[in-house]
């Protein structure tokens, strides 16, 4: 069977529409990768739309707590604004020390070892692919919930969506990022006014958006306990989904790449910042209270602004905000499978760049996944956040214990102090993904636990079958001499033609000596035939000698293959080759004309045989005049 196995990054793709090498060492390839602006566009989309339901996981736990434990929204924010800062600081130095991308599986492979590395990049797998969904189905709900006659075909407005974001990242990074470049403005821009002038009012404009809705708010509590705390401290880490995303995906970015991807992850940690902490305090300064139906964000809006067109335009921001964060994943995700794929621990296509610097492979995959987790899940939200964050806080938690490793295993000026500081994001994080994990076991989190290991299973045997493939080959070797061996063509014919023609003149060419071979029938028709194509032989003289395999069933494939099976056990120190021709038609509609004999035979053959299978195409042009036929040589 033809395998290639070679490191991607070091085989030429001759297919003419991929090349693998990477341009930007030379800034040849500079205008298909990233500014600092753009990467804050193209990457950081999940986490600036994680503001619309960051805090209002907050509020909806601390809510069981009535207005007592509502009280804690600011500490609480705060907490995870000091856990994002932490998380900045530790990926600012994963960039640095990893400008190849990768983020936690990089620092995991490095310096915890393969199978924890490769968990790592199981969690953020899943992460990117449940982002896509829950981002999806968060934007189309938005939609719905304003259009609600729209409600019944939120399925197909789904997968719609996926595949404008799909279609514009097909066409690469950077088209992705000027597109959704003027969404984040006026999302970021909308929330930064909305905190502005809701902190110079003495309480809301409005409260039309919460009118007529029940309350979430408990009654009665005066204490509020730590497992509250812990609940609404993971809860609310759901903002922090995507802070990574920078750290995977740096060599998207234009020269120098690791500094503007500094520039972009510090730039995301500040306004992301900035948004949670100045929509809790503004929540503390509404006195807001949790309702049904209306998100906590429509509710600051409207305290802020009123009910008015202001309202609408926050609202509109974040529903295209909340669909358009699935970009993050086609950002990081690729560029993530394709330090798998040149690990060995994915099939090498994932590797391929298109030449927008693409990894198109892997957006098709995320795609074609994300999908079908949308026609399962009906497009509902509730069905896929219990999934969601679980993945992100293992890479997290990864992450930290890794860069504790590096900077023990490195010791820089000051190392104590940036390892403390990363060991204690590995434990909130870990403390978080644990907590995330127990809440939501029931409601689906368990799938995510068993989903984990058998990725991690997937990427071992994989890495398992390349390693046997290149113990066959011996790459890596020195090999013997190439030398020169006896050849024998045999080439299936099935009557006289200008392509039989074409055909024996190019065995003739490759091999010492030549065999002509046609299956024959016993049915009364099909004699006739091989008498005749016998008949005309002995009138061409071709000089190749024509055998006849006769065959009782209509099989057309194993009576090749068994004869080219038993050439080669009595001439085993003769290199066997079977020549195939076809037509390749003028127009792609015309092969749905053909009668794919020769597919038929060259699976046979590369089943059942070790013989070199060459493809002879015969090209049928419009006009008249010779053709040039081309040849493909696959070893079975």
């Amino acid at each position: 069977m033809a395998t290639h196995v070679e490191k991607p990054t070091t085989t030429a793709h001759r297919s003419g529409q991929e090349e693998p090498p990477d341009t930007s060492a030379t800034g040849a390839g500079d205008r298909h990768k990233l500014t600092a602006l753009q990467g804050l566009a193209a990457l950081s989309l999940d986490a600036m739309a994680s503001v619309a339901y960051g805090p209002e996981s907050i509020v909806l736990v601390l809510a069981a707590a009535g207005a007592y434990g509502m009280g804690f929204t600011l500490p609480v924010t705060l907490a995870i604004a000091a856990l994002l800062a932490v998380l900045v600081a530790s990926y600012r130095q994963v960039i640095a020390a990893f400008p190849d991308g990768g983020g936690s599986y990089a620092v995991a492979k490095r310096h915890l070892g393969r199978r924890t590395s490769l968990v790592a990049a199981a969690s953020l797998i899943l992460d990117y692919v449940l982002n896509v969904a829950v981002s999806v189905t968060a934007g189309v709900a938005a939609l719905t919930s304003a259009f609600p006659s729209l409600h019944g075909e939120r399925v197909w407005i789904c997968l719609a969506v996926l595949v404008l974001v799909t279609a514009v990242n097909l066409r690469g990074v950077v088209d992705s990022a000027k597109a959704f470049l003027l969404p984040t403005a006026l999302f970021v821009g909308s929330i930064l006014a909305m905190i502005t002038v809701g902190l110079f009012r003495d309480g809301p404009v409005s409260t039309a958006s919460a009118a007529g809705h029940a309350s979430a708010l408990g009654e009665g509590a005066t204490a509020v306990g730590a497992l509250l705390l812990l609940k609404a401290f993971a809860a609310g880490c759901s903002a922090l989904t995507g802070v990574e995303a920078v750290a995977n995906a740096v060599p998207s970015f234009r020269a120098p790449a690791a500094r503007r991807a500094q520039h972009t992850e510090v730039a995301l940690g500040a306004l992301l910042g900035v948004m949670l902490i100045g929509l809790s305090i503004l929540i503390g300064r509404f006195h807001l209270q949790p309702v049904e139906g209306v998100t906590v964000l429509a509710q600051l809006a409207d305290a802020s602004f009123g009910h008015n067109l202001a309202f609408y335009v926050v609202q509109f921001a974040t529903m295209v905000l909340l669909a358009l964060a699935a970009n993050t994943s086609f950002g990081g995700l690729p560029v993530l499978m394709s330090l798998l794929a040149r690990d060995n621990h994915l099939p090498h296509i994932f590797a391929l760049k298109a030449d927008r610097q693409v990894h198109r492979h892997g957006v098709i995959w995320l795609a074609l996944v994300s999908g079908l987790l949308l026609v399962f899940s009906g497009g509902d939200t509730n069905t896929l956040v219990p999934l969601f964050a679980i993945g992100v806080f293992v890479g997290f938690t990864i992450c930290q214990v890794g860069m504790v490793r590096h900077w023990y295993d490195e010791r820089p000026k000051g190392w104590q102090t940036k390892a403390a500081l990363n060991g204690f994001g590995a434990l909130l994080t870990g403390v978080s993904a644990v907590v995330v994990t127990a809440t939501k076991f029931t409601e689906g989190a368990w799938l995510i636990v068993l989903a984990l290991p058998l990725i991690v299973l997937a990427f071992e045997k994989i890495h398992r079958a390349y390693a046997e493939i290149g113990e066959r080959l011996e790459l890596g070797r020195v090999p013997q001499p190439p030398h020169r061996a006896r050849s024998l063509v045999v080439v299936p014919v099935s009557g006289l033609s200008r392509l039989t023609c074409q055909a024996l003149t190019a065995a003739r060419s490759l091999g010492d000596e030549v065999l002509a071979i046609t299956v024959t029938h016993p049915t009364a028709e099909d004699r006739q035939a091989a008498e005749a194509l016998r008949r005309d032989w002995e009138l061409w003289k071709p000089g190749v000698e024509l055998i006849e395999l006769s065959s009782e069933t209509r099989s057309l494939g194993r009576p090749v293959s068994a004869y080219v099976r038993k050439l080669g056990q009595t001439h085993p120190d003769v290199q066997v080759t079977v020549l195939i021709p076809e037509t390749e038609p003028a127009h792609l509609w015309q092969r749905l004309l053909q009668n794919q004999r020769g597919s038929v035979v060259a699976h046979a053959v590369r089943r059942d045989t070790e013989a070199v299978i060459c493809r002879l195409r015969f090209r049928i042009t419009e006009q008249a005049g010779p053709t040039v036929p081309d040849a493909t040589f696959t070893r079975s």
